[in-house]
């Protein structure tokens, strides 16, 4: 009976910590969503039919008119559709959250030896790996407007897309963790959603808006994603922000909301459960 902890000394502290219950959670969350087909179609599908309507729409009446190949209203809107990828899967995976403490999958993790901080890293990597892999997936389309990013442009390009997810699954956790019905989740994640993702430069530019909207739009960190894609993918094409300001913004907001969700998960302490 000894030799296991004899010989896997090091296993032991691994396995009750943090690292071996998160990877369960993540792993648990992948698995999850790729066996729902009709959620992976619908996630890539959805802003896909987005960006080819709508850009072609307002192709006619739309060109940015700079020397960084943007002659479309397409080229324009693909950072936006693929945050929109991001942004969906992001937020509404995260609604696995109310769904386990309905089905008591919640409280039995909540009572087990483990730290509450592997829950948050588990079930926010979970939904950060899904968002990231099919924004990258949409990344593909790329080179159809005439993009071509060279190594260390994609590195940064995933960064980005990595950093967006992260801190987007953190808001839907937080916004999730305290709910009972998946009603009230998806009412408060439509009231913020499309005006989050609205306000972001996605569908228009920041420097042609009102003076208030800019406002607002400068304060939206959905902007900041969006912005530091655009500027990866059309580097000589003028920007607001530069790529350090936007990509500073960007780490800070996913670091406040990890924090976030770090705190509202050991605040609940007297009713685990509910």
């Amino acid at each position: 009976m000894a030799t296991p902890s004899t010989t896997l000394p090091s296993i032991v502290p691994v396995s009750n910590g943090v690292v071996l219950p998160a990877f369960t959670l993540w792993w648990r969350e992948v698995v999850r969503f790729y066996r729902q087909r009709a959620r992976v179609v619908g996630v890539i599908a959805s802003p896909l039919l987005f960006w080819v309507v709508i850009g072609s729409g307002f192709g006619t009446s739309f060109r940015s008119g700079d020397a960084a190949g943007q002659r479309h209203y397409l080229d324009y809107f693909y950072p936006g559709a693929l945050i929109m990828i991001v942004l969906f899967t992001s937020i509404f995976t995260m609604m696995s959250v109310i769904e386990d403490r309905k089905e008591g999958f919640l409280l039995s993790v909540l009572v087990a030896p483990v730290p509450r901080s592997a829950i948050v890293l588990g079930k926010v990597l979970g939904g950060t790996t899904l968002a990231a892999i099919q924004g990258m997936i949409f990344l593909a389309f790329a080179p159809l407007l005439g993009v071509h990013i060279d190594p260390l442009g994609f590195l940064l390009i995933a960064l980005t897309i990595f950093l967006t997810s992260f801190s987007l699954t953190a808001l839907g956790f937080a916004i999730a963790w305290p709910m009972d019905s998946s009603q009230a989740f998806h009412a408060i994640i439509n009231l913020f959603l499309i005006p989050l993702w609205l306000l972001s430069g996605a569908l228009f530019p920041l420097s042609g808006a009102s003076g208030w909207l800019q406002f607002v739009m400068k304060i939206n960190p959905l902007t900041y994603g969006v912005e530091a894609l655009r500027d990866l993918l059309y580097p000589a094409a003028p920007q607001v922000f530069s790529l350090p300001e936007s990509m500073a913004t960007l780490t800070l907001f996913t670091l406040f909301m990890f924090g976030l969700c770090f705190v509202m998960v050991n605040r609940r302490t007297t009713k685990p459960g509910a």
